[in-house]
Parts: structure tokens; sequence; C-alpha cells
């Protein structure tokens, strides 16, 4: 144990020697893996929450059918029947005037003092119908064809491109990962290398003491992953910030955006985020020690 805890230390102060030996280099090399993570970060947190809004916005689909004005109870009552027996309809309310008023006045917020320069009630009332969104076009097509009926307004336009978007924020987070992968990997290679390199008589005289392959190389290793962890870190830690501002910004003038758990996505951000940084240390750490004169 006693030689266990005296080798860890050793690894660690090597580590650390190596580090000092190019410090402005490496401090730029570590400021500039930050930066390649926090931008990865951002990403995968902009297709995380598309995602989530897009399936929160499927799983709420609802359908506006506003009818004839001066409509009777009774009417209104019969159509609302014959909306219900559509198959996909899974629930009818009736919005009345000033409930649309109110809806409006919370959309609005602070905005909403333009609406006291209508002398009348400028919204109408209409129909929330909840649908099966697989069913929509049928439902939109059989409802829009029943008397009494003047117009029914969907969503699916803006669920196309809510869809649109998370699968190009999909792409565009699997094309970062890769390019990340691969800067990060020669970014550490590089390092290492260089540190093999300023080192070269020390490790030629570990092996002629017998020292063996992996009590040579590790701290290397050490090194590599340290930085990359560290980079990760300040990614999470500049990302926090950044995203705690886009819920603030969204969350006020935009209540009605369904924004997944703030804590949740930041959650795993950190899970994704360190468990890459450990992925492309050791690997990028295994790479510069493979083509270094220093062979393993």
């Amino acid at each position: 144990m006693k030689t266990f805890i005296y080798n860890f230390r050793y690894f660690i102060k090597e580590s650390i020697d190596i580090f000092r030996l190019n410090l402005i280099s490496n401090i730029f090399s570590l400021l500039s893996t930050g930066l390649i993570f926090f931008v990865l970060t951002l990403i995968i947190a902009g297709w995380n929450i598309s995602s989530s809004v897009t399936e929160a916005i499927k799983g709420e689909s609802e359908i506006s059918v506003y009818f004839q004005e001066g409509l009777t109870e009774s009417k209104i009552i019969d159509l609302t029947n014959s909306i219900t027996n559509v198959r996909g309809v899974e629930s009818v309310n009736l919005v009345n005037e000033d409930e649309a008023y109110g809806r409006m006045e919370k959309v609005l917020g602070d905005d909403a003092q333009v609406l006291s320069f209508f002398e009348d009630n400028p919204f109408d009332a209409f129909l929330e119908v909840g649908i099966e969104l697989t069913e929509i076009e049928s439902i939109v097509d059989q409802i829009s064809q029943m008397a009494y009926v003047d117009l029914v307004r969907d969503n699916k336009e803006v669920l196309d491109r809510l869809s649109h978007m998370s699968d190009v924020l999909n792409l565009v987070s699997y094309l970062a990962l890769t390019a990340v992968g691969i800067t990060t990997l020669v970014i550490m290679s590089h390092i290492i290398r260089q540190g093999i390199y300023h080192h070269r008589e020390q490790i030629n005289t570990l092996e002629l003491l017998g020292a063996p392959k992996y009590f040579i190389a590790l701290p290397f290793y050490i090194e590599g992953i340290s930085m990359t962890l560290i980079g990760g870190l300040l990614s999470l830690v500049l990302s926090h910030f950044v995203i705690n501002e886009i819920y603030i910004q969204v969350s006020g003038p935009l209540p009605f955006i369904p924004m997944p758990n703030q804590g949740i996505v930041m959650q795993n951000l950190i899970i994704v985020i360190l468990g890459l940084s450990l992925v492309l240390g050791f690997f990028g750490s295994a790479f510069g020690v493979s083509s270094s004169r220093y062979k393993e």
C-alpha cells in the first residue's frame, strides 16, 4: 500500500512537471480544449432542448375550430358532439371570448397593454380540440366540412419546422462530436509527444534501471486525461451560465413553450461531457505515446 501511494505521488508529480515544461503552450491548449468542448456542449444542449420541446408539443397536439358568429348554444353543443365522434379526437373544450382574451394577455405579458386600445374584445370563441398527431390531416379534413365551421387552425406547420430543426441539430451534433473528437485527439497526442521528447533522457535512464513500460507512460496518460477533464469542466461552467440565461429569456416572453427541466438538461450534459473528456483524454494520450520515439 505504501509503495502504491508513493508511486501515485510520483506519477502526479511527474505529470505536473510535464505540464510545466511547456507551461504557456499547454495553458493555451487547455483553454482551446475548453472552448471546443464549450461549443459542443451548447450544440448538444440545443439538440436536447429542441427534441424535448418538439416531443412535448406533439404530446399536447391541439387544433382550434372557429365557428360562425351568433351560433346558438344548442348548435355549439351539437358541433362539439360531432367533433368528439371524429376518429383521433381526444378532447373538445369551448373557449369563450373572455378566456381567449385572458390567454392572449398571458402570452403578451408586459405588452398586453396594447389590448386596451380595442374598444371591444377582438377575440372570438372557439373549440379547442385535442387530437392524435398522426390523424391530424384526416381530422382537419372532416371538421372543415362540418356545418357552421368557419376555420380550422392547426399547428402542423410549426411541428414540421420544429421536427426539421431537431433533425438538423441532431446532424450538427454528430458532426460537432466528430470534429471535437479529432481535434482533441490531435491536441493531446501533440502535447504528449512534446512531453516525451523533452523527457527522453529521463525515460532512457528509467529504461536502463529496468522500469516497466506502464511506469514510464502513466504520467503522460494522467496529464492528457487531466487536461481534457479540466477542459470539459470549464465548458460546463460556461455553458451553465449561458443555458441559465436562455431559460430566463425564453420563460419570460414565451411562457407557453414547454421547456425541459433545466436541472435534467445540465445533468445529461455533465454525464456526456465528462465521459467524452475521459475517453478522448485516454485515447489522445495513447496516440501520443504510441506515435513518439518511446514505444510501450
